[in-house]
């Protein structure tokens, strides 16, 4: 009965999220309609995993799916046909590849239709077979891996990290900037002289054996003899995850650290089976305690150490303004913040200037706060394609953040409605085990001749993995810039690394720079990029602007052409220092005293 209770909801949101899609496609340029085609079929992939045969308009709402995808993918051939001056007939592609078209877009179907059957032999030859056997470096030793999971909270991270400051030479991957940039300067604080490498900036410490990085900028053929992987369940993340299981395949570490949820473990273990590596397994749970509050949460109550989770940067600043109306003080974060304003906003927290926090799910990873009392806004978030409700590890990772040992003995969990029940059903529910890592493609597919990068990408998209336990990433956003890149004929390793180039392609604003950084480059032939002008002062302008910054410098740095690196600085410290204000006009301008009061 919960199985089909279930089974009904998932359709019922389903069809729900039909007419959006439908008045997205009616509305979107030929741009976007990539994207409402990979919206569609992920739709499209979840009815086919239910029993339409049991609901009364379960075949009506496939069928209206599948003729909504045929009518966008159509028009997607069509541009295609336009632009390549060609001339393929939609039904002809389709013909036999129903399976493929439903899993990987009419342009994928289109490559792997008319693609020389040498260029697959070709892949055999020059890509492996098994993902662990494309670093033969790693492969040269038997590595010992370290497994820290558990529930959020719990010092997982911290103790690899102890680890890490006691050896001689090591590296932390983190997934986020803010991560490696806060371990960075721990580590040198405390004497251990490391290094910080992130898309959007490098320091080389003198002497420094240790590195701090984002996870996609590991170099794996530097040789350390130890290494922290954190958050490593992001492995089974469709956009990010192929650069967790990069790291955790190929890092020519003897000793390797990996942090995150319990429900990562079977996974792990088989991928380093896999590599005839050994491991030790450490299981972690908390130690204060989790109590649900289930009396709904008037926002007139909340009270010093209570964070208030939404899902949208627009709701929790309609929050933090909500709350200033009731003279509360609050600090606010969410994705788009620079990590310095992220990080100002933390402390402004931790040291009680602004008692509450009012965040999105990225207080879910990193950063121990001191939160009393975790109050969830609502329960379903927007995942780039339509909007469901949050996973019990979702949920796990976002309560698990109320408690702190030394402050708050005991982390309350509470609702503004009265769905505390959902909450407890999922915190007690066991997490399903991650079932596939996600890959990338390999440098070596640029050894491939007879077609270019984006037709031989768009067909290692369709190969299916040799390992039931892998799948592939999703590369429609790096097929989408190779097409922007096409007009300009471009070396194949200059293609390669522009595609990796870290930006939103989703903001107009950055997209249009980096069109036009690669029109001044290959086009009028210049020599050092323009620096970025801000558009306005308000929040998100500057937050735009403070993005546009990192684009000159990653761009720059792609291409190995000159920057003004003190420019930088000066102007993320600039601007993090406007949307700190601007940010601050959300604030009551009286102490939190009022509220210790009031909470007494």
């Amino acid at each position: 009965m919960k199985k089909e209770r279930k089974q009904r909801l998932a359709f019922e949101r389903i069809k729900h999220n039909l007419s959006q899609l439908e008045r997205q496609a009616s509305v979107s340029r030929v741009r976007s309609l990539w994207h409402n085609e990979s919206s569609i079929r992920s739709q499209l992939r979840q009815l086919n995993n239910l029993p339409l045969a049991d609901f009364p308009d379960g075949q009506k709402v496939y069928d209206q799916y599948a003729a909504l995808l045929d009518d966008v993918s159509r028009r997607v051939l069509e541009q295609y046909n336009r632009k390549a001056g060609t001339d393929y007939s939609f039904d002809a592609v389709l013909a036999g590849n129903k399976a493929e078209y439903l899993r990987s877009g009419i342009l994928s179907v289109l490559r792997s239709n008319h693609i020389p059957k040498i260029v697959r032999e070709e892949f055999r030859r020059l890509l492996p077979r098994f993902p662990q056997d494309e670093y033969p470096e790693a492969r040269r030793q038997t590595r010992m891996f370290y497994l820290h999971l558990g529930d959020t909270n719990t010092g997982k991270t911290y103790q690899a990290l102890l680890r890490l400051r006691q050896s001689q030479s090591g590296i932390y991957l983190a997934p986020l900037r803010i991560l490696a940039l806060e371990n960075y300067e721990r580590l040198n604080a405390e004497g251990v002289p490391c290094s910080l490498l992130t898309g959007e900036e490098e320091v080389r410490v003198p002497g420094a054996q240790h590195l701090c990085c984002t996870v996609e900028k590991a170099n794996l053929s530097r040789k350390y003899d130890m290494a922290v992987i954190d958050e490593v369940q992001l492995l089974a993340d469709s956009q990010r995850g192929d650069a967790w299981t990069r790291a955790i395949l190929g890092l020519p570490c003897p000793e390797i650290h990996l942090c995150g949820a319990l429900l990562a473990k079977e996974h792990l273990i088989t991928m380093i089976h896999d590599c005839g590596d050994e491991y030790e397994f450490k299981a972690y749970t908390r130690l204060v305690p989790l109590q649900m509050e289930y009396a709904p949460v008037r926002l007139s109550s909340v009270g010093l150490g209570d964070a208030l989770v939404a899902f949208s940067k627009g709701s929790v600043l309609s929050l933090s303004r909500y709350l200033s109306q009731l003279g509360i003080r609050s600090s606010v974060i969410y994705g788009d913040l620079p990590p310095e304003v992220r990080r100002g906003q933390y402390d402004a927290f931790i040291r009680g200037k602004n008692p509450v926090l009012v965040a999105t799910d990225a207080i879910g990873m990193g950063v121990n706060l001191p939160i009393r009392r975790l109050i969830f806004t609502e329960l379903e978030k927007f995942d780039g394609e339509s909007r469901r409700p949050l996973t019990s590890q979702e949920i796990k990772q976002i309560a698990g953040r109320a408690g702190r040992i030394g402050i708050y003995e005991v982390g309350y969990v509470a609702c503004l409605d009265e769905r505390i029940s959902l909450v407890e059903e999922k915190l007690s529910a066991e997490d399903e085990p991650i079932e596939q890592a996600v890959v990338g493609p390999s440098e070596a597919i640029l050894q491939i001749g007879l077609l270019p990068l984006r037709e031989k990408l768009a067909l290692w998209s369709t190969e299916p993995e040799a390992l039931p336990y892998y799948r592939k990433k999703d590369v429609s956003m790096e097929l989408f810039l190779l097409d922007l890149l096409e007009p300009y004929h471009l070396p194949e390793q200059i293609q390669w690394r522009l595609m990796r180039v870290p930006f939103s392609p989703g903001n107009p604003v950055l997209l249009s720079q980096f069109s036009d950084y690669a029109h001044a480059c290959f086009e009028t032939g210049a020599q050092q990029l323009d620096k970025p002008v801000p558009e306005g002062h308000a929040c998100q302008q500057l937050e735009t602007y403070y993005q546009q910054v990192n684009l000159y410098y990653s761009f720059s740095k792609a291409l190995d052409l000159p920057i003004d690196e003190q420019w930088v600085l000066d102007t993320r410290e600039r601007v993090s220092a406007r949307i700190r204000s601007a940010l601050e006009k959300l604030r009551w301008p009286g102490s939190p005293d009022a509220l210790r009061r009031r909470k007494r």
